[in-house]
Parts: C-alpha cells; sequence; structure tokens
C-alpha cells in the first residue's frame, strides 16, 4: 500500500469505500503497481478478498505484498485472501481428474466463451461464512488482468457479462447496492481529470504533478 497514492485519493484503509467499481488502465507505462496497491490495501482494511490472477504467480504477489507491509500466506491461511492462481490453474486443466469444472474450464473448450465456472469461483469464495457474525467488513474482487481472458480467445461480450455479474451478485446477494444516475450538467461541470507523473521505488511510488517532476526540471 502506498501512502501518497492514498493521500491523492483522499482515503484510508480505515475509510475505505463500499459499492465502487475501479478499472485499471494502462498504455505506452507500466501500472501494475496500482494492483498490488489495491491488494495490499483491501487487505489492511480488513476485507474479504476474492483475486483472480491471471498475470503473474502467487509467488510474485506475495513477495511484492511483503514490501508493502502483507502476508498473503497469512492471509489466505485465515481465510481472508481467497486466490486463484491463474498460470497454474490452467495447466492443471489439462490433466484434470474430477468431474467438477475448474474455474478456467473455457481453456478446454472447442469455442472459447463460458466464464460460469469463472464465476461461479468468485460467488462462492465471497459468500459470507456460517459463522453468524461476519468476520471481514465486506467483499472485493480483484482481477488481473481482463486482457488476458482476451487474449485466450475469449469475445469482449462474455468478458462483459462476467463482470455484471461479478457485480450483481456482490451488490445485491452480499449487501452492496447500485445507484444509476444520469449525468448532468451540473455534475459534468465538477468532473475533473488529473494527470500524474510518478516514479516507482522499492518500497514506495512518488508522484508529482505534471510537468514537475525532478527529472523535467
Amino acid at each position: 500500500m502506498f501512502p501518497e497514492l492514498n493521500n491523492l485519493l483522499n482515503t484510508s484503509p480505515a475509510r475505505a469505500e463500499q459499492g465502487k467499481l475501479t478499472l485499471l488502465c494502462d498504455s505506452e507505462t507500466d501500472g501494475s503497481f496500482l494492483v498490488h496497491h489495491f491488494l495490499s490495501f483491501y487487505l489492511k482494511a480488513n476485507c474479504k478478498v476474492c483475486f483472480v490472477a491471471l498475470l503473474q504467480s502467487f509467488s510474485h504477489y506475495s513477495m511484492v505484498g511483503q514490501k508493502l507491509g502483507v502476508s498473503l500466506t497469512t492471509a489466505r491461511e485465515r481465510g481472508q485472501l481467497v486466490f486463484l492462481e491463474g498460470l497454474k490453474s490452467s495447466v492443471d486443466i489439462f490433466f484434470q481428474t474430477q468431474e467438477e469444472p475448474y474455474p478456467l474450464q473455457f481453456l478446454r473448450e472447442a469455442r472459447a466463451g463460458n466464464l460460469l465456472p469463472l464465476y461461479r469461483f468468485v460467488r462462492d469464495a465471497l459468500k459470507p461464512e456460517d459463522s453468524g457474525e461476519a468476520a471481514w467488513r465486506y467483499p472485493v474482487l480483484l482481477v488481473d488482468d481482463l486482457s488476458v481472458l482476451l487474449s485466450l480467445g475469449l469475445e469482449a461480450v462474455a468478458v462483459l457479462d462476467f463482470i455484471h455479474y461479478c457485480r450483481a451478485t456482490i451488490c445485491s446477494e452480499l449487501k452492496l447496492k447500485i445507484l444509476w444516475r444520469r449525468p448532468s450538467k451540473s455534475i459534468a461541470r465538477q468532473d475533473q481529470n488529473l494527470i500524474y507523473q510518478y516514479k516507482i521505488q522499492d518500497k514506495s511510488v512518488s508522484f508529482f504533478a505534471r510537468g514537475m517532476s525532478p527529472a523535467v526540471l
């Protein structure tokens, strides 16, 4: 978790908001540090996290997490973190012996497009525990990254449907809520596009207003 980024976003683990969808996009730069930030952020916020990792191994995220002050191994052992290691799971699929489909079962299908097993994995992972009183603040789903599904042959419609059903499950069945609003002219005027330059360091990230980085002064 990067405190300087929390300041820019005006948030902290103690004030983590519920019911938000955050889409990370990068172009001609590496924005993967944001994934590590939000993973450590929600673990520190005492949320139940389901992490669908399609890009890197568990050991990779665990190593970065240690630098940011969280133990993914401990979080997984105590049930706070449910981790789907896509790289390992994709290999297991081709040697599967059980009848129950794997989350990434579409890799064995002649026509890729069925993300229902993956959705069911997410739904079951984020179900409240049967222990009466919930141990975690609220459920969080992280996926790194959705573009991998497209490169594996899935159509954009299938990926969008997967996101839709995940949002509906988390926001409806697990007691969040969805608000539909029509943008008004007054709201549009208040929208701001904030652009920052950043420098990634070993255990932190420094942010600068555009054009104010020491490297360009």
